[in-house]
């Protein structure tokens, strides 16, 4: 086994069933020990329950490994510092996160009410945010920490009837962009997974034969990874039935039009050109296309 966990604390949350309780239980198999957070509620996110958690707790237990359970609701700030302070007041540290809390509250956009909308973003977008920002410090002090967030393929490529859910799941790929930048010097690397798996919240839009290939532990061994010592960074990974994939994110390399081209029908006329991505760039950082920008237009002066 040569990824191991030995003297590390992770926290995982939403994970008292599928994925979550599939990474916690590997991550204690392999030597974490682990916080087993989930708020106990219904896929919607109402009710609450410790129950699920102390489940998974008490079978990692069972297993010989060590493990926490934890209730915190992680739209809440507050829980999720209490969370993290009291799994430093344990074991002294956190050295990984994996976000995978989340709800479902589908409806077409149209007929989407403003409370379906702010539940699934305060979960999914400003949960992953919280749990973030409360191990954040602490991490920056011991010169290490891995984050997982979880994205979906509904914010990556869409998908009907997920407006809410969509938008936070891309949200939380542009989190990792700045919190990679942010983190660097700390060797806090932080991924994101986009997992293909039969949960709670797929269940019942999933045929039998579907939900046995698609089995959460086929989903664990990318999780694992990118929260592990030789993580690599700012990587999103698609995994699900035995498939894994990289996504990148890549810009044309684009024309620059002269100023009496510069309106809508010059763009027109070249958008072809324009959207032409046979040598696309593909860069880390925000200034990266700014410096592409001034360099294009820096050329055209001086020519």
């Amino acid at each position: 086994m040569t990824i191991e966990f030995n003297g590390q604390v992770a926290i995982v949350t939403g994970a008292g069933n599928g994925l979550g309780k599939s990474h916690a239980m590997e991550l204690a198999r392999r030597g974490a020990k682990v916080v087993v957070n989930d708020f106990g509620g219904a896929r919607d996110g109402s009710g609450g329950s410790l129950t699920p958690a102390e489940e998974v707790v008490a079978q990692i237990e069972a297993a010989g490994g060590k493990a926490i359970a934890n209730g915190a609701n992680v739209a809440s700030i507050e829980d999720t510092g209490q969370m993290v302070a009291d799994a430093v007041a344990k074991w002294g540290r956190v050295d990984v996160l994996i976000n995978n809390a989340g709800i479902l509250r589908d409806r077409s956009f149209g007929k989407m009410s403003d409370s379906e909308w702010d539940a699934v973003v305060a979960v999914h977008m400003t949960g992953s945010a919280n749990c973030a920002r409360s191990v954040w410090n602490q991490m920056k002090e011991q010169g290490y920490g891995r984050i997982l967030m979880t994205t979906s393929t509904s914010g990556i490529y869409g998908n009907f009837g997920q407006a809410n859910y969509g938008a936070a799941k891309m949200g939380v790929i542009g989190l990792m962009n700045t919190l990679c930048i942010e983190g660097m010097k700390s060797d806090i690397r932080i991924n994101c997974l986009a997992p293909t798996a039969a949960t709670r919240m797929t269940e019942d839009i999933m045929s039998e034969e579907m939900l046995a290939a698609l089995d959460p532990r086929h989903v664990t061994p990318a999780a694992i990874y990118m929260v592990s010592r030789k993580a690599p960074n700012r990587t999103v990974m698609f995994a699900g039935g035995g498939t894994f994939s990289k996504l990148e994110i890549r810009e044309s390399k684009g024309v620059f039009l002269a100023e009496d081209d510069r309106n809508a029908d010059g763009v027109a006329e070249n958008f072809s050109r324009i959207a032409d991505m046979a040598e696309p760039d593909h860069f880390s950082h925000g200034n990266e296309h700014i410096a592409k920008v001034l360099t294009n237009a820096s050329k055209a002066v001086s020519s």
